[in-house]
């Protein structure tokens, strides 16, 4: 049976809206959406690390909005994408888990099926801004489905000009992506265009030039404990990418049209092993926030998000409203004040129009009640696993034998006091909040394992 969705995109949903840049005789913002593989909140200058170097970044930040209570939808990346392109959580989705991923079966439960492609049905940011007379364009790494079936194909989700791969330079693709990116934006400098800029660094396998590293191996570790040369390096080459991209707008004349954001789809690796010695080493340490990737506790969601556009939002400031990646879609939207086609579906919220044009608005606590996070599968040493964010409190509950966690964010960010024998009422209360949730989102739940015994066989 074919949905309304699949219709649209099917015949062009471009037919069945109107223009969006065509109703005013401006022309609508350029938006470059930069998303980084791995990188933790604390992985950069503006957000206190003193290892890495960061300083294009950073000056972005200054020239912008840096929002430090930000969470990518996941611990992990592939739902954290899906997340970002149809402004869902990925429970909705169906979508919960790496698209590659395998799960054990000698676990006490039977991770929940997990979708390993984008749906089709689904409009996403890149049809959406297609469908508002944008050119489109997705460079770098897309993990959303086998790309060789073309319904999981780039262009079969709204993105006119793709390039996943490149030449090895050894930096990650940094420097090739960047020159396309860079080739993209002044191809498409007479039209409103929307670039999906997702990068592979700094995910492992770690790849970084010998000089660059070199830079780091003599280097004192940071206060936090950061200390991985090649880290560093991938970090340092990431940065001059963003130095190389944003100078670029600046010569071709378009920095004060351009939406530029910058964020992450999870949380730092806290742990990798070392090629060399074969031991496990730190990645990153993302202190005094606690674990990191695959992880819910704050360390494996929270993550760098800013947003610059020059004129409209106000160079150097924080933002302390809650967001989280599904409100990308609508924030871009919102912010470039173009109308969005509804769905009632969407998770998302518009987080960033309320801080335009130097208000000292914050994001309405009646918009959003709490944020979400469903991660039942096993990964490392993460097992199934859900969370709820409500103002300062956060609870996780885990799935295998039903225990509770609840930190108050407010007192305790690094997560090192769980209230919840002191406040049982409390993490009740928030425990039915998030299987509400569950059950509204239609969310796939582990299920017990009838073949486990406690000696695993």
């Amino acid at each position: 049976m074919m949905t309304r969705r699949r219709f649209l995109k099917l015949a062009g949903a471009s037919a069945m809206l109107p223009a969006l840049g065509a109703a005013s005789s401006k022309r609508p913002p350029n938006v470059v959406l930069v998303v980084i593989d791995d990188m933790g909140q604390r992985d950069l200058g503006c957000y206190g690390s003193d290892y890495y170097e960061t300083p294009h970044i950073d000056a972005l930040a200054a020239q912008g909005a840096r929002f430090t209570q930000f969470y990518a939808a996941s611990p992990v990346c592939s739902p954290t994408r899906a997340s970002i392109l149809c402004g869902k959580y990925p429970a909705r989705l169906h979508m919960t888990y790496i698209t590659t991923g395998v799960n054990p079966e000698d676990r006490p439960l039977l991770a929940a099926e997990h979708r390993r492609f984008l749906p089709f049905d689904e409009i996403t940011l890149g049809e959406a801004f297609r469908d508002a007379g944008y050119a489109t364009g997705c460079i770098g790494k897309w993990h959303l489905g086998e790309t060789h079936d073309p319904e999981n194909h780039p262009k079969n989700h709204g993105f006119d000009f793709v390039r996943m791969h490149g030449p090895s330079t050894g930096d990650k693709f940094v420097s090739v992506f960047t020159d396309t990116a860079l080739e993209f934006i002044e191809t498409n400098r007479d039209r409103p265009f929307f670039l999906y800029l997702p990068h592979h660094t700094v995910h492992v396998p770690f790849e970084a030039r010998e000089e660059t590293i070199e830079k780091y191996r003599g280097k004192p570790p940071g206060a936090s404990g950061q200390n991985h040369p090649v880290m560093a390096a991938m970090i340092e080459e990431l940065d001059r990418g963003m130095g190389r991209l944003l100078a670029g707008l600046d010569r071709l004349g378009l920095a004060e049209e351009t939406i530029v954001v910058f964020t992450s789809d999870n949380g730092g690796l806290r742990w990798v092993r070392d090629d060399d010695t074969g031991e496990i080493v730190t990645a990153t340490n993302n202190a005094p926030l606690r674990a990191g990737k695959a992880q819910l506790y704050e360390g494996g969601t929270r993550v760098p998000f800013i947003v610059r556009w020059p004129g409209r939002i106000e160079g150097g400031r924080e933002v302390a409203a809650l967001g989280i990646t599904a409100d990308i879609y609508p924030s871009l939207f919102g912010l470039a004040g173009l109308p969005l086609q509804p769905d009632p579906q969407r998770d998302g919220i518009d987080i960033l129009s309320p801080i335009a044009d130097g208000s000292d608005a914050a994001v309405s606590g009646s918009e959003r009640d709490a944020l979400f996070w469903h991660f039942p599968h096993y990964h490392a040493s993460t097992k199934p696993c859900g969370a709820v964010r409500r103002g300062d409190m956060k609870l996780i509950e885990h799935y295998e034998d039903g225990t509770l966690e609840l930190y108050d964010l407010a007192e305790d960010v690094g997560e090192t006091h769980d209230l919840a024998s002191e406040r049982p009422e409390l993490a009740r209360e928030l425990r039915a909040l998030l299987h509400r949730h569950l059950e509204e989102v239609g969310a796939q739940m582990p299920t017990p394992n009838p073949a486990f015994t406690q000696s695993g066989v």
